[in-house]
């Protein structure tokens, strides 16, 4: 999505912050993304609103849906949220995010989502939907991790999303109410607190912090990860309803993120 510049967004681009820069996203982070016989089969999952890469959190109030799409069902997970509170090394104070455990039982592909309740951005005078999207594997029953959930927007991986070396390229298509949607923007960005790489990354300037592909004719689009790390991939566009602010009708950012675990080969 173009990127809407409000008066108080220009002076912040003038003082050196970027819209790019500042990329928001949607974040399921799992403590793993493969679940062999020898693992525990408790996940902890942290359910956050980021900028990845610069490790700056928002408030994120309690998403409108959480849950886990496996055999073609959902499974309705929000009971089980509570909330955390977490902080970054550039606030001052704690940010609220929500945490949860999911026990697995079966083998196969996990594929949790989330639909958060709306944030509204001053900066760009609009409201931030982003329905997002992780896919756990199981006990090496390889199923599923290519079956859309059926969110208003979402990214269907078309590589799969787990089992992925550094530098191993990602590629997924992106659906808005289940359509492909060519020439979409797709931000992606590393996590900078991954467990396992103690080195924070120093991004050189603004455009290094969020990298940016297009969405070809079909709506799929692929980019090589080049750190071991969790990944997330950000396909924005402009909903088709809005929402009101203070009595004002708003445009909405509806964005599809996914996220992907790289490992190091050894």
């Amino acid at each position: 999505m173009k990127h809407i510049f409000t008066g108080s967004a220009i002076i912040s681009c003038l003082l050196g912050w970027s819209s790019t820069g500042q990329a928001h996203f949607g974040a399921i982070i799992p403590s793993d993304d493969i679940i062999s016989q020898e693992d525990s089969k408790k996940l902890q999952i942290e359910i956050k609103f980021i900028h990845p890469l610069e490790m700056h959190y928002m408030d994120m109030t309690k998403p409108k849906q959480f849950g886990i799409f496996k055999g073609g069902k959902k499974t309705d997970l929000l009971p089980t949220l509570t909330e955390a509170k977490g902080k970054s090394p550039d606030q001052d104070k704690n940010f609220t995010l929500w945490k949860t455990e999911y026990q697995i039982k079966r083998p196969g592909d996990y594929t949790f989502y989330v639909e958060p309740t709306p944030y509204w951005e001053p900066a760009e005078d609009s409201f931030i939907v982003h329905y997002t999207k992780v896919c756990v594997n199981a006990l090496g029953l390889e199923e599923g991790w290519d079956e859309p959930v059926g969110l208003e927007t979402e990214i269907i991986p078309l590589s799969r999303p787990y089992g992925l070396w550094t530098n191993n390229i990602f590629t997924g298509q992106v659906l808005f109410k289940g359509k492909p949607v060519a020439g979409t923007e797709v931000e992606i960005e590393y996590l900078n607190e991954s467990p396992g790489n103690p080195a924070i990354v120093k991004a050189p300037s603004d455009p290094y912090f969020t990298q940016v592909v297009k969405t070809d004719a079909n709506g799929v689009f692929s980019y090589a990860m080049p750190r071991a790390g969790w990944w997330g991939f950000a396909a924005l566009n402009e909903a088709d309803w809005k929402l009101k602010k203070d009595g004002v009708e708003k445009g909405v950012e509806i964005g599809a993120v996914y996220w992907v675990h790289t490992a190091d080969m050894k």
